[in-house]
């Protein structure tokens, strides 16, 4: 399934995305009201029993959300592709390097990715996020996908100056509306080995990155086992993967995404998420399409 979240007519909901609209689970699953909440009671299965109704809207007629809206935590993995360590000098890691997002940092499908009026640094990382359906503690490499609810992709924006002001990662990752996160969540059942995708950015049309998602030097079993030994994971935490070579910070000039761009980060098998870039302070965006 491909779910997503969702507001239509002001009116925050999720569901299932089909080829002919949208599902709207949240009016028919009164008792989990969000995509989290459905999660947090292991109900991905109920979800399914709806696949076959008759969709409620066209997917142009709703404004899709950060797949998980209001998760409890969300970890972004940086200079975990092997293309990303060379261009970027880091030497390869003897465990995974992890940041914090916060929710209110993100954006979902269409909607604008605010550069601040602080930096024009403003970067572009095309990522895989990591949907987490089950909740665990020291979770074991072998058992680390069973807590795996689907894959999503994601943008992880970054204010480059800002990120460096220290060794210190997250200021430069955590202004408002700097990451995209979406357009939807693929289960895993529709992705048996995430390994075998490719993930591509493009920057106005231009590719600027890509890879197989085989290139991480953490993959996701690693990654559930490192994070959930020092906290518990909870349904609808996200882990952000890491990005791959290519970022703009490493090109000769660096190239800055401004005002009036188009970013897309498209994984097969998942999706393509599509967000306009807005300088803060200008006139609204045109919703992508």
């Amino acid at each position: 399934m491909k779910v997503a979240s969702f507001t239509i007519a002001g009116t925050a909901s999720y569901g299932i995305v089909t080829d002919k609209g949208v599902i709207d689970a949240g009016k028919r699953l009164k008792a989990y009201p969000t995509l989290k909440a459905l999660l947090a009671k292991g109900s991905l299965d109920e979800l399914k029993k709806l696949a076959g109704e008759k969709p409620d809207y066209a997917l142009q007629d709703v404004a899709l959300l950060p797949t998980v809206p209001d998760p409890d935590k969300i970890f972004c993995i940086g200079v975990n592709y092997a293309t990303h360590l060379a261009e970027s000098g880091h030497p390869t890691p003897a465990h995974p390097m992890i940041f914090t997002r916060f929710a209110n940092s993100q954006v979902g499908h269409g909607q604008p990715m605010i550069r601040p009026l602080e930096s024009e640094r403003f970067d572009y990382e095309g990522e895989m996020a990591v949907i987490i359906g089950k909740a665990g503690r020291r979770i074991s490499r072998e058992a680390a996908l069973n807590h795996v609810a689907g894959y999503a992709c994601y943008n992880d924006g970054s204010i480059r100056d800002w990120q460096r002001h220290t060794s210190q990662f997250a200021p430069g990752k955590n202004f408002a509306g700097t990451g995209g996160f979406g357009p939807w969540m693929v289960t895993t059942d529709e992705l048996t080995d995430v390994t075998k995708q490719t993930l591509i950015t493009r920057l106005n049309g231009v590719e600027v990155q890509k890879a197989p998602i085989s290139d991480l030097v953490f993959d996701v079993q690693a990654l559930i086992a490192y994070c959930s030994t020092f906290t518990e994971l909870a349904p609808g935490d996200v882990i952000v993967t890491g990005t791959t070579g290519g970022v703009g910070a490493y090109r000769t000039p660096p190239l800055w995404m401004k005002g009036g761009d188009v970013v897309e980060i498209e994984i097969s098998g998942i999706g393509i998420l599509r967000n306009p870039v807005k300088d803060e302070g200008s006139a609204t965006a045109t919703r992508a399409a």
